[in-house]
């Protein structure tokens, strides 16, 4: 049984994320902070508490764009304690996935809050919280070579591998670009290359990977170059300049 505090500044919201924490049944008390500071006075007392005391607090559950002290700011002073609750963001931006996940996260939960999403974040809560260590990572298999895993609100969406025109490296994670929008996924760009090469794309900076059949010019501009994939112009580095134009001239 969890003991949760949820953080977000806009009251409905809030009440709305008490309300479906405490209808959770491995949720044994849950309650609310309007703002950073608050939650963390209320933190404060958790841990003077201790981990069975009262007073305690195992997961927070935290907005991140709010006034004055932010959830990624409440984050990082909370990896300074000794033992601080676990955390889950819930935002309506999935733009801070990267630095969420580096902060040792949980989960990342994305507004509007769906009752079954919120119930996997308190799974995974749940599964660390009940380990001396955090729980080991599984490996994601793929359902098939031609597509990838993304989420999107909560739901596991399979996108095309031939959809995807590049990818762009975001620390531990990429975001895969398609004519439709963007994915983040949690999968390094080494990892990718190696998976896709087979498939046409081909590392041409350190920070993307491009599949050949979407490169529609090569631009060689005071000895820069560059190639447009979509509307879009990426950089070529030096060391990967060679090996793409002869790719580019090799291809069908």
């Amino acid at each position: 049984m969890l003991r949760a505090l949820a953080v977000d500044d806009e009251r409905p919201t809030l009440e709305e994320l008490v309300y479906l924490l405490n209808a959770d049944p491995r949720i044994g008390a849950a309650e609310g902070a309007s703002d950073a500071t608050e939650a963390l006075r209320r933190i404060n007392r958790a841990l003077e508490s201790g981990p069975d005391g009262p007073d305690a607090i195992d997961v927070v559950f935290l907005d991140i764009q709010m006034p004055g002290l932010d959830g990624l700011d409440l984050a990082r002073l909370l990896t300074g304690f000794a033992r601080p609750p676990l955390v889950v963001f819930v935002t309506a931006h999935e733009d801070f996935a990267v630095q969420a996940f580096d902060l040792d996260a949980v989960d990342y939960v994305l507004k509007p809050v769906r009752r079954e999403r919120l119930a996997e974040a308190v799974r995974r809560a749940v599964e660390q919280r009940g380990s001396a260590h955090p729980a080991p990572r599984i490996p994601v298999h793929e359902p098939d070579p031609d597509h990838i895993t993304v989420e999107l609100g909560g739901v596991a969406r399979f996108v095309p591998v031939d959809d995807i025109t590049h990818a762009e490296a975001q620390g531990d994670y990429a975001r895969l670009h398609t004519d439709k929008g963007s994915h983040l996924v949690r999968i390094p760009l080494s990892t990718l290359e190696e998976r896709w090469r087979a498939r046409g794309f081909v590392r041409i900076h350190r920070r993307h990977l491009v599949a050949l059949r979407h490169i529609g010019e090569l631009r060689l501009d005071a000895g820069t170059v560059s190639v447009l994939v979509g509307t879009e112009e990426l950089q070529v580095s030096r060391r990967h300049a060679r090996e793409l134009r002869d790719l580019l001239m090799r291809r069908p």
